[in-house]
């Protein structure tokens, strides 16, 4: 890791059971996250994720996360990452059979930003990422 730590970009589900404190977050992710030198950075596209699953009754999430998802974001120490027309484009050319459009967008931005990824699917180290887990 080095003194300096890593710059880590959270999968939807690593955000979510990181802020639920959930046993399904692996004990090394949590480590990573919770180390003050790694910079944890969240997309946009996450939270555009969970406000489209929450709104289709599919997840349950607390009100906050929605009406203050900056707030909660500062709180836990974690950046926030826009989405970018180079980051659009990259997830729109990646190759592969991949159909979830948030993920996706994770990897591209991993890619350009040099970013590991915290998540527990396998498919993104398809992608040349570093995902930690």
């Amino acid at each position: 890791m080095g003194a300096a730590g890593l710059k880590v970009l959270l999968d939807t589900h690593a955000l979510l059971w990181w802020l639920a404190d959930h046993p399904s977050l692996s004990r090394r992710a949590w480590s990573v996250i919770s180390l003050t030198r790694n910079q944890v950075i969240v997309s946009a596209a996450s939270v555009w994720e969970i406000a489209i699953k929450a709104n289709a009754g599919k997840l349950v999430v607390p009100d906050t996360l929605l009406t203050d998802f900056i707030g909660v974001l500062a709180r836990e120490g974690f950046d926030p990452l826009s989405i970018t027309p180079e980051h659009a484009i990259r997830a729109g050319n990646l190759p592969g059979p991949h159909h979830d459009h948030f993920d996706r967008m994770l990897i591209a931005q991993a890619q350009i930003e040099s970013l590991a990824i915290i998540g527990k699917d396998a498919f993104f180290d398809k992608y040349g990422v570093n995902r930690v887990w």
